[in-house]
């Protein structure tokens, strides 16, 4: 059985980037993989979208991840290739809560892999605002975490009339600020999230890629190909006390991203059953 390392030790990996990941997902994929990862110069990522809008963003996440990838394979004349992908928005779960929805993958025409890994946090100073005053614009930007995350000012909520990037000084925010409050009347800030002008997502891509590597060392028992994970989770665990199906873990199934195969590992957090108190039937 060929070790992981046998698949990735000393070969080149290109990274898809032009913002700069390649300070968090380098050194982890060197230092856990074997790989030298390679940036290629002048590849534009932002055709495939931005997130201030100057180019509309076409595909689903995944999707870009691919283009991304095979945008970076087809510059370089390599097999191998990494890309991360982040999304922005609300939390899909939590209540009046922002969120960084980031994936990393891996893609392997070697050896016909994709590996993906997600990392859904609400670590983000994620944030818009319509802006009225000098004193309101300080306000957000200190809640922003600004000057060591970097800010956007337009010309009004997705304008692009007049779009200024990367402000990452008080002097030139306040400079920006009065140009075009006294252009256009209006001013909205927001967010530069932009890997390299802001260190909280740089954190969370260095968590997805942690993910990716852990995908990446677990392999297949069929096939023996790396990026055997976790793909579904099943709930239905008994309650102890009716035996009826609660909502907590019953299974995990794991499959490979190569050939497919699956298998099903049931309790895996080695409980067979659940306290009353989560069941829907005896605690309504």
């Amino acid at each position: 059985m060929r070790q992981v390392e046998s698949y990735f030790q000393n070969r080149k990996i290109v990274l898809a980037t032009m913002h700069s990941k390649e300070t968090v997902i380098q050194p982890i994929l060197e230092k856990s993989l074997g790989l030298t990862v390679v940036v290629p110069q002048g590849l534009n990522t932002d055709k495939l979208g931005t997130f201030t809008g100057e180019v509309e963003r076409k595909d689903d996440p995944l999707t870009t991840l691919r283009k991304k990838c095979q945008l970076a394979m087809e510059m370089t004349n390599t097999d191998l290739a990494v890309a991360s992908e982040g999304s922005f928005g609300a939390h899909p779960s939590i209540f009046f809560a922002h969120a960084n929805d980031e994936l990393v993958m891996l893609m392997d025409t070697k050896h016909n892999l994709e590996v993906v890994a997600r990392e859904l946090t609400t670590d983000t100073n994620f944030s818009g605002s319509a802006i009225e005053s000098e004193k309101q614009l300080r306000e957000f930007a200190t809640k922003a975490l600004f000057p060591s995350h970097r800010l956007i000012l337009r010309n009004g909520e997705n304008k692009k009339d007049k779009l200024v990037k990367g402000i990452g000084d008080w002097e030139t925010l306040i400079m920006c600020y009065n140009e075009i409050i006294n252009e256009y009347g209006q001013v909205y800030a927001e967010t530069d999230m932009r890997a390299m002008h802001n260190p909280t997502r740089k954190r969370v891509i260095a968590k997805a890629t942690i993910q990716l590597v852990e995908k990446l060392n677990s392999r297949c028992p069929e096939c023996h190909i790396p990026g055997f994970s976790v793909k579904q989770v099943k709930d239905g665990l008994p309650c102890m006390l009716c035996g009826q199906p609660t909502q907590s873990t019953l299974a995990h199934v794991s499959t490979c991203a190569h050939c497919h195969y699956s298998s099903e590992r049931k309790y895996p957090n080695d409980k067979k059953q659940e306290d009353p108190m989560y069941c829907d039937h005896c605690n309504p």
